[in-house]
């Protein structure tokens, strides 16, 4: 087993680390961020390079990258809405690295951002779809990581605690997006599960909380602009900053996987530039 270069103020310093959807977008940033902060990660995709904005993305994997710039990680092949896969993806984490200590439930689609549709128009292909990628993912991933993190014996440092899960919401999730139903009603699960599961496994030291971002510049808010939307509009939107970046989002989910976050559980984080304070 090997270890991370690192220094003593590294915050998630010997933590094991799954992220879902990690081969771009925020995903990728957040696998970055925790490999620089002295995680072992696990980089949990479909494939390693995915469909990027940015050229980076799709010429150099992220877990390579981790690798390049001093961090350890492996990369595991995962369809995060079949639950062998999240089996397999456990047990590969296991053998690699001996424990779990954080979950990042982090793939997600929007077929509907270029196929926008009010509700009677929406294809049923288009619900079972949506909801497996964003909310049976986030189910079948809190299911297999907190049966393992209660195997720990060990719980992590000093504060006692067995793990951790941050999901990624959305502002959709409590707010309204026209033409997206199903984007809207899988965040809206992923905000609600993030709190039941908090609830029923605080006993157990485990913290499991939610990010909800507004728009981020990734492969996402290209599509967007493809509609025609316009940056003056989406800045209007974000009061502060305009449209993040995925680094704003890969910091927060650090903290929420720290011992910075050491008494927030169920909470559901707006990481939005303002979206929702409008």
């Amino acid at each position: 087993m090997s270890t991370p270069k690192h220094d003593s103020h590294q915050r998630l310093r010997d933590k094991v680390a799954i992220v879902t959807g990690s081969s771009s977008g925020l995903g990728r940033a957040i696998a970055l961020a925790y490999a620089r902060e002295g995680a072992r990660v696990v980089c949990a995709d479909l494939v390693p390079s995915a469909r990027a904005a940015i050229p980076e993305e799709t010429t150099i994997a992220t877990d390579a990258l981790i690798r390049q710039r001093g961090g350890v990680a492996i990369y595991v092949p995962t369809d995060v809405g079949e639950s062998p896969a999240w089996e397999h993806l456990v047990q590969a984490t296991i053998a690699e690295f001996g424990r779990l200590d954080i979950l990042v439930n982090n793939a997600g689609i929007c077929d509907e951002i270029l196929d926008a549709r009010p509700l009677h128009l929406t294809p049923d292909e288009t619900w079972d779809r949506t909801m497996r990628v964003n909310a049976r993912s986030v189910f079948l991933g809190s299911k297999a990581a907190v049966r393992q993190m209660l195997l720990h014996q060990d719980p992590h440092g000093p504060s006692g605690d067995r793990g951790w899960i941050v999901n990624l919401s959305s502002v959709f999730g409590t707010v309204a997006d026209a033409g997206k139903p199903c984007y809207c009603a899988s965040k809206g699960t992923v905000t609600s599960l993030t709190r039941q599961v908090a609830v029923e496994y605080a006993k157990d030291r485990i913290h499991c909380n939610a990010i909800c971002p507004g728009f981020v510049h990734t492969a996402f808010l290209a599509e967007v602009k493809q509609t025609g939307a316009s940056m003056e509009e989406l800045e209007r939107m974000h009061p502060l900053r305009g449209p993040g970046s995925p680094e704003d989002v890969a910091q927060f989910a650090v903290v929420l996987a720290s011992e910075d976050a050491a008494w927030v559980t169920g909470a559901c984080m707006f990481v939005d530039g303002g979206y929702t304070a409008r």
